[in-house]
């Protein structure tokens, strides 16, 4: 059996993964590195186009961070920006879009115009919509069921113009592999369907086995692998204080243009999973996508057979504390609707009517007759329950052993913030290693 021999093996070929891979390539002085990928492809699964909002979460018009988090994620969402500029990705992935949170009814254009005022001192650039701007930069909002302007009050912020809204994250990761192998040569080497079902260490050295036979030798490993982190940590008797909840977003597509840019709803507080926004798909011609649903589904993996059904019951971990936390997230009446409507979003025949209901707060004159189920969108989200604050907790999960392993779960904004979750791992394992991390020219590229 061969074994393959390097410094860092990262497990996982989607935009953390791809992004860690560039990272030690550009900013530091290890040689031989590893990306290990599963399937035929660089980020065949959540972060593929088709699998996201494809939105660039800098904060702005994210109702449910916080001013704090909407300081930190905007200064993180600078990096994907400075990446695809420093290699002239505008127009080509990249795209300035219009973009805005649109707020329906007194209570949500109170909150809209107080989040204004306070969240325009993190960004400047932000307008406060009324009705008569809202009917000539996005009429088919303003316009109602009688050809009339629909009756609610309604206010959004958001920008018009020159701010990078939109990103194709699929093939942003393939240009970070490509950009990372001529960067860091022959040591720097990619594993395509190649699945790693061990990970051993013995001494300092970790030994990674794959389902083909191949072998691997590593002296720090980097699990990327979505809600397969998880899996691969419990095998390991890491983090087994968590199991993972997948969430699985599915998406519909309108048959034509009916928004010019990003339009996202106010979030409901009490529920922890993304609002429903509608915006021009960049893979679809244009075409309208709305989006995601929430559904709670017992697999890791989309649209990729039966096999993950099994991983997902190993990575749920379910106890009584599991349970007991289960049973009180469905215990507040708008979580436990919210379930259940989504679950009916999946129903055919009776899925396009009742989503169209919702979609009709952002475009009123919506039918289901204009909307489409969009076979083969969508991913899986993994939450992350906690058994020791026995909540469910949100953004991004990370499990840091300081045994030269860390995993990694990169729920939204996780493919926004890739280059700050890359960078956390390449502090942590330049440390560990005794290897050098060039900061100043982290900072002069992408922050």
């Amino acid at each position: 059996m061969k074994q393959n021999n390097y410094d860092v093996v990262i497990v996982g070929g989607g935009i953390s993964g791809a992004a860690l891979f560039y990272e030690l390539a550009s900013f530091s002085d290890i040689k031989r590195v590893a990306l290990v990928e599963k399937y035929e492809c660089i980020a065949p699964l959540n972060t593929c186009g088709r699998s996201n909002s494809q939105t660039i979460h800098c904060g702005d018009i994210e109702t449910n961070y916080t001013f704090e988090k909407a300081a930190k994620v905007r200064d993180v969402a600078k990096m994907v920006v400075n990446y695809a500029l420093k290699y002239g990705y505008e127009n080509k992935f990249m795209f300035a879009h219009q973009k805005m949170a649109l707020g329906v009814g007194d209570a949500e254009v109170e909150k809209i115009t107080a989040r204004y005022e306070k969240f325009r001192e993190l960004y400047p650039y932000l307008e406060l919509f009324d009705k008569d701007t809202l009917r000539q930069i996005e009429p088919k909002i303003v316009e109602g069921k009688d050809g009339k302007d629909r009756p609610e009050n309604i206010v959004a912020m958001g920008v018009r113009d020159g701010q990078y809204t939109t990103m194709d994250y699929g093939a942003m990761s393939d240009s970070l592999v490509k950009n990372a192998k001529n960067i860091g040569g022959d040591g720097y080497d990619v594993f395509l369907n190649t699945r790693i079902d061990e990970i051993k260490k013995v001494g300092d050295t970790f030994y990674l086995k794959a389902a083909d036979g191949q072998a691997f030798s590593a002296s720090y490993v980097v699990v990327d692998a979505g809600a397969h982190s998880l899996f691969l940590a419990h095998k390991m008797g890491y983090g087994e204080h968590l199991g993972a909840l997948p969430i699985a977003g599915s998406f519909y597509f309108t048959k034509k243009q009916l928004l010019r840019g990003k339009v996202y709803m106010v979030q409901n507080d009490k529920l922890p999973f993304a609002a429903l926004h509608g915006d021009p798909d960049i893979l679809a011609d244009g075409n309208t996508r709305f989006g995601p649903t929430a559904l709670a589904l017992p697999k890791l993996e989309r649209y990729r057979g039966l096999g993950s059904c099994v991983d997902f019951l190993k990575s749920l971990n379910f106890d009584g504390k599991i349970a007991s936390i289960l049973a009180g997230l469905l215990k507040d009446s708008d979580i436990r609707n919210y379930v259940g409507r989504n679950f009916v979003f999946e129903i055919p025949y009776i899925n396009k009517r009742e989503f169209a209901k919702d979609v009709q707060k952002i475009v009123p004159t919506i039918t289901a007759a204009d909307i489409t189920y969009a076979s083969g969108f969508g991913g899986v989200r993994p939450q992350v329950l906690n058994k020791q604050t026995g909540r469910l907790e949100l953004g991004e999960g990370r499990i840091a052993t300081n045994d030269g392993i860390a995993f990694n779960m990169t729920p939204s904004p996780g493919a926004t913030s890739c280059f700050e979750t890359a960078r956390i791992d390449m502090v942590a394992l330049c440390e560990y290693l005794g290897k050098k991390f060039d900061e100043d020219k982290f900072k002069s590229e992408l922050a």
